[in-house]
């Protein structure tokens, strides 16, 4: 009976069941979902800005590059006639004067963008090498010094240096000191190349190159060469542009690591071999930035065109950029000259992903090289195990 009471009633009961767990629901979208309004909230200025300011005003030029606008009155009116794509036929179907000069515009611009980009790309990557030397003194100056005429005025430069290639500027004084008559910098018409065979008698063009040329071009002038002209506007460029090509290259050179170069000096390597196979291979992302930028940018030359020639002498410094410009600021052909732009955006997209395709292309290829390498190492290493497992 003391057991009983000691026990209590409540032994006696069975035990009550557990009550269940709460079951966890599992939220969709992580643990950040509702962090979605907050950043639209953020984003939403921005894609305003652009789509009012960028995104809009395309779409509008690229509707008057479907009209015959001549800037009268809105370009959205029913009077102003829809011609549709012959503003862009007319440029490389018909012939005419519209075509003739885009042509020309783009054979002066394939000489410009086939020597700016490699000049200015060699001598930023050469000052880089100078400037990254440690045993040199004022390295700090010198970096400056570089990058200065990028920061400067293109339209101030591109004066001065109208002063300095007059016919009798800085630059002809200093070739009358050697004997040489200087050039009519911003007068002379005639091409490099065509000065070049001038020089070895060859005064008139073959019969064979007199026609024939693709898009109306003879190819007596596709083969014409850049002008002195537009050498000048190139020296100028690849100047003022290859200060900031060379911080590029200088952000990279500081990023290799010092083992490699040391490890090249042990191995007995030179200077020009630790430069081509440890340097140059360690900045070929930078490198491919750099070519992509240049020719975006030389595509794209408008101001000192503008400045200095205004595409004389004899449209030889006609480019698509200035092109467009005087076909719809001065000629009144805003339909032409919208084509003309949207032509040229075509040309720096397509070569933009062009090289972007270029450098997928290597690292796939080298991916799957590799790739191959491990397999068949691998293939060779269980070839050996099962080797020694049977003996």
């Amino acid at each position: 009976m003391a057991t009983d009471v000691l026990a209590g009633p409540d032994d006696t009961r069975p035990a009550a069941p557990a009550p269940p767990a709460p079951r966890r629901t599992r939220r969709r979208g992580g643990i950040r979902s509702g962090d979605a309004p907050a950043g639209w909230l953020f984003v939403t200025p921005v894609v305003v800005i652009l789509g009012l300011f960028m995104l809009l005003p395309i779409l509008m030029a690229l509707w008057v590059s479907l009209t015959d606008w001549n800037g009268q009155g809105s370009p959205f009116t029913s009077r102003v006639p829809l011609v549709g794509l012959d503003n862009y036929t007319e440029l490389f179907t018909r012939d005419g004067l519209a075509r003739q000069n885009f042509m020309t515009s783009i054979r002066n611009n394939l000489y410009y963008v086939g020597i700016v980009v490699p000049a200015q790309t060699a001598l930023a990557l050469f000052l880089a090498l100078v400037v990254n030397n440690r045993m040199l003194r004022g390295r700090g100056f010198f970096r400056a010094a570089f990058y200065f005429p990028s920061v400067t005025s293109s339209v101030a430069i591109s004066v001065v240096f109208l002063f300095i290639f007059a016919n009798s500027g800085a630059v002809n004084r200093l070739l009358a000191l050697f004997g040489i008559d200087g050039p009519q910098w911003f007068a002379d018409s005639r091409g490099v190349l065509h000065l070049l065979l001038g020089a070895v008698g060859v005064d008139e063009p073959p019969a064979a190159l007199t026609s024939g040329g693709p898009f109306g071009l003879p190819w007596w002038e596709w083969l014409a060469g850049p002008s002195v002209a537009m050498c000048s506007i190139i020296l100028l460029v690849v100047w003022t542009t290859s200060g900031t090509f060379m911080l590029m290259f200088l952000t990279a050179l500081q990023q290799v690591p010092e083992t490699l170069e040391e490890a090249g000096k042990l191995d007995g390597a030179t200077r020009w071999q630790r430069l081509r196979f440890i340097t140059l291979p360690s900045l070929r992302p930078t490198m491919f930035l750099v070519l992509a930028l240049g020719v975006i940018g030389s595509w794209q030359v408008f101001d000192q065109i503008y400045v200095m020639s205004q595409g004389d002498p004899a449209k030889t410094t006609l480019t698509p950029a200035y092109l467009s410009y005087r076909t719809a600021f001065r000629d009144f052909e805003y339909g032409s000259g919208a084509a003309i732009s949207f032509l040229l955006f075509l040309i720096i997209i397509l070569l933009t992903l062009g090289q972007r395709w270029l450098l997928r292309e290597r690292d796939s290829g080298r991916r799957s090289r590799r790739r191959v390498r491990r397999d068949a190492a691998g293939a060779g290493r269980s070839g050996t195990a099962e080797t020694g497992r049977r003996s």
